[in-house]
């Protein structure tokens, strides 16, 4: 991951950073095992064979194999070091606690220009290679297949290639020559990415497809030509920023067909529509628009490499926000995670969730960090879930209660019931299904709202014939208001009477109706910029939204709700003092 193009991302998630997934047909399947051939005594046989792991000569088939896959980001790729960015350090555990929850393979991103000298022959410490070894053998010993890189050097020193050729070609080269060398011994389970997510400073797009070709072409080369198994390792070549645009696609293709060797994988990233995966532009949803730019991205990158008999290891998706940090809202985020990793099925591509930092497993425990993330994307890899056009079901407080009708995305299954808890709810009575139209009546609805306390009343599932069910939360809400506030440009904190209503987007203007905010192309910022804390009833306007205020002209603010409630607000910044005033 990268964070170079995508500053509004968690620190969590930019590389702290800112995806064609895979696979097909062995995403259920054990991996196959047999007897490794046995080594000369004087010689311990290499991690993977002494853990029964055979990798097929067809790399379709052993890329099939790679999945699910799991990138340990933010780790070996972090700078300066490996617990820079709030990981602990990488042990056995780690991998045997992977393995334990059914993936099968391990990315491991790694950034070398740290450990390495800035000039020639540009070498890397010993002691950092020693350790990148170890923890590769680690993973492998547990019988994963393991990916390395050179991760962030892509943006830190390689971005320069259209200023500084030679010295970035001559560090590129060396840094392969070394990695190659050090890991040409191990077992072919063992794949090599020449570099994460490419890009190049003040080039044309001619240039960038220039500079990578020859930056691919050198890195296959070198590990070729240091032999052992790197002779017919399975070394993997990304897009133009791992991106699916057909262009790039084309290029990559281009690249790989002149390189004569069946023994390549393609690779790109997918992080969904930009304004869905931060909540910007007003993209609160996953509508048909995002839905669209996975499923025409994911059918580019299949008709370009897998229909032709190239493998696709989708090596990172998931979104530019942490999963539940509320940036997303809940349900529609769990609508992206299965949807993504179904066309990365459905597409025969492997695909590889990026963990920037607890943000799917614990790296303690190495347990999921929330269950039903857990059942929804290891239920994914064999069959898809129904989910619903919301996961809310909002009641007013006061007054008397409607009906209320959802829509069902039956992905596939069909209905098969209504329940709170281990009790069914009566068909007829409670609810009817008319199509795809879920009806709960106005007299259920009463009853499962109790006294209507604000926030949840009652936890529905929504049950189909396979996959994971989907929740359905009953929630009593009112109007919700907010206070005036006087903060600093490191934070305005408004007192925010929620009361059950949840917070969906935010929009935010000047009286001649350009946008304030740090997004200046759009008036709808990104939900990354502020915090609605549900628990301590306010709401927080980072330092980066109120540094980007205009000094001295007022803003106005509308805080957009779910239940379909607005709350205006006005914001002054002078100096460092800003001023919040409540309509």
């Amino acid at each position: 991951m990268n964070t170079a193009r995508h500053t509004a991302r968690p620190l969590a998630r930019r590389l702290r950073r800112t995806a064609g997934l895979v696979v097909a047909l062995a995403t259920t399947g054990a991996l196959c095992a047999g007897t490794a051939v046995a080594a000369p005594a004087e010689k311990a046989p290499p991690a993977a064979e002494a853990a029964g792991v055979r990798v097929p000569q067809d790399p379709m088939a052993a890329v099939a194999r790679m999945q699910p896959s799991w990138n340990l980001g933010n780790t070996l790729d972090a700078i300066p070091d490996e617990t820079s960015w709030g990981n602990p350090l990488t042990t056995k555990a780690t991998f045997d606690g992977l393995k334990a929850q059914g993936f099968r393979s391990v990315r491991i991103p790694v950034t070398w220009y740290p450990h390495q000298s800035d000039t020639a022959p540009y070498t890397i410490d010993p002691v950092w290679m020693k350790r990148v070894k170890q923890v590769v053998d680690w993973a492998l010993e547990d019988g994963l297949y393991v990916e390395i890189n050179v991760h962030h050097d892509s943006w830190k020193w390689i971005a320069a290639m259209s200023t500084d050729h030679d010295n970035v070609v001559a560090r590129f080269n060396s840094t392969w020559q070394q990695i190659a060398t050090a890991f040409k011994d191990e077992p072919r389970s063992l794949l090599m990415e020449s570099i994460n997510e490419p890009q190049f400073s003040d080039a044309t797009d001619a240039q960038k497809t220039q500079y990578l070709r020859e930056l691919n072409t050198s890195f296959h080369d070198i590990v070729r030509n240091t032999g052992g198994r790197n002779k017919d390792r399975l070394l993997v070549l990304p897009s133009e920023e791992t991106n699916n645009a057909q262009h790039w696609l084309d290029d990559l293709s281009t690249t790989m067909a002149s390189l004569h060797d069946r023994n390549l994988v393609a690779t790109v990233h997918y992080y969904s529509w930009y304004p869905f995966s931060v909540n910007i532009a007003n993209g609160p949803t996953y509508d048909a628009k995002a839905q669209s730019d996975l499923t025409e991205g994911f059918a580019r990158v299949h008709d370009t490499f897998v229909a032709k008999g190239i493998p696709v290891y989708l090596g990172e998706y998931g979104l530019l926000t942490s999963p539940y940090s509320g940036v997303v809202e809940r349900g529609e985020m769990l609508k992206y995670f299965e949807h993504v990793n179904y066309e990365a099925r459905r597409n025969g591509m492997t695909s590889a969730v990026w963990d920037a930092a607890n943000d799917f497993l614990n790296r303690g425990t190495m347990q999921w960090m929330v269950p039903e993330m857990k059942d929804l994307i290891q239920t994914s890899w064999r069959t898809r879930s129904g989910t619903a056009s919301t996961d809310n079901v909002f009641l007013p407080k006061s007054g008397p209660i409607a009906a209320q009708t959802i829509t069902l995305n039956r992905n596939g299954s069909w209905f098969t019931g209504l329940w709170q808890g281990d009790r069914p709810l009566v068909p007829y009575i409670d609810y009817t299904v008319n199509g795809d139209q879920l009806t709960l009546t106005a007299d259920a609805l009463t009853r499962l709202a109790g006294d209507r306390t604000a926030g949840v009343n009652a936890t529905l599932e929504v049950r189909y014939s396979d996959g994971v069910p989907w929740k359905l939360f009953v929630r009593s809400y009112d109007k919700p208001a907010m206070a005036d506030a006087t903060g600093t440009a490191d934070g305005l904190t408004i007192p925010t009477r929620f009361n059950g209503a949840l917070m969906a987007n935010v929009q935010s203007t000047y009286a001649d109706g350009t946008a304030a905010g740090p997004a200046s192309w759009t008036t709808y910022q990104s939900f990354d910029n502020l915090r609605a804390d549900y628990g301590a009833n306010t709401t927080t306007l980072k330092p980066d939204y109120v540094k980007s205020l205009k000094d001295g002209v007022p803003a106005t603010f509308t805080f957009r709700f779910w239940t379909g409630d607005t709350v205006t607000y006005h914001v002054t910044k002078s100096g460092n003092t800003v001023t919040g005033t409540a309509s």
